[in-house]
């Protein structure tokens, strides 16, 4: 008679943690991190996402900590592990806000404050102009391949920073934190041409309304503004590539100093 495959708990355990612990730390990064974590991918590709994740990378991983799943240490290192990946996806999201906050300095220079719409991604009314700006972001994101990098980060991160119950450390926070002070750095850079342009046709419309009473400013300076703004965008559009290129990779570069940061 062939023998009965038996399972003690401590061999269940380890199955579980070789599994557990990756797991979440991907699906963290997943729900957090550029065009995965959109609000029209389904949650279940998400997990599924994850799911497949896990069960290539994890065979390659160094030994788990032999700490059970439902004891304080393996909770404090499922928080960990969720607090990382959030954290290297919130790095990538970075260039993202940036161009946003771009969108939103344009629009308003542009006089379209007004045209807003719900965004299911950030839970609340967007300018019009800064979706279509994070539209040809995420394109150009998707078209350099940055997702596939940064599954390559994803997988790399388990030898920079192993999974462990040792503490974080604070530092690599601190980094991240001042890195996000780059955001509307990012933005004034991207705006900034459309924002110079539209301040001096203003000022050329304020100085020939002084000397030309008879020229009603206000009757005629929205439509040239807008106008204007859509041409100075045409013509921005060919060095978005070239100036997110460098960023994304920049965010890239962000996430293994963030985890040597944070290592002990």
């Amino acid at each position: 008679m062939a023998p009965i495959l038996s399972v003690n708990s401590e061999q269940l355990n380890l199955w579980m943690v070789t599994f557990l612990w990756p797991f979440v730390r991907m699906l963290s990064l997943i729900g957090t991190a550029p065009v995965l974590s959109e609000a029209v991918v389904p949650r279940t590709v998400k997990l599924l996402i994850a799911l497949l994740l896990a069960i290539v990378i994890s065979p390659t991983l160094a030994p788990m900590p032999a700490v059970p799943v439902m004891s304080a240490a393996g909770i404090w290192i499922l928080v960990q592990q969720i607090l990382i990946g959030a954290a290297m996806g919130f790095s990538m999201r970075l260039v993202f806000a940036a161009v946003q906050a771009a969108g939103e300095y344009v629009g308003l220079q542009m006089g379209l404050s007004f045209a807003s719409f719900f965004d299911p991604t950030s839970g609340g009314n967007t300018m019009v102009l800064s979706r279509l700006l994070n539209i040809f972001a995420v394109l150009i994101f998707l078209a350099t391949d940055m997702h596939l990098l940064m599954i390559r980060t994803l997988a790399e991160s388990f030898q920079t920073l192993p999974i462990s119950d040792a503490p974080l450390a604070r530092s690599g926070w601190a980094f991240l934190a001042v890195a996000g002070g780059q955001v509307v750095t990012n933005g004034l850079m991207l705006a900034l041409p459309l924002i110079a342009s539209l301040l001096s046709l203003n000022l050329a419309m304020g100085i020939l309304n002084r000397v030309s009473p008879q020229f009603s400013i206000f009757s005629v300076g929205f439509p040239i503004t807008l106008l204007a703004g859509l041409v100075m965008l045409l013509y921005l559009m060919q060095y978005i590539g070239p100036f997110l290129g460098p960023r994304f990779a920049a965010s890239l570069d962000l996430i293994p100093i963030f985890l040597q940061g944070i290592r002990r």
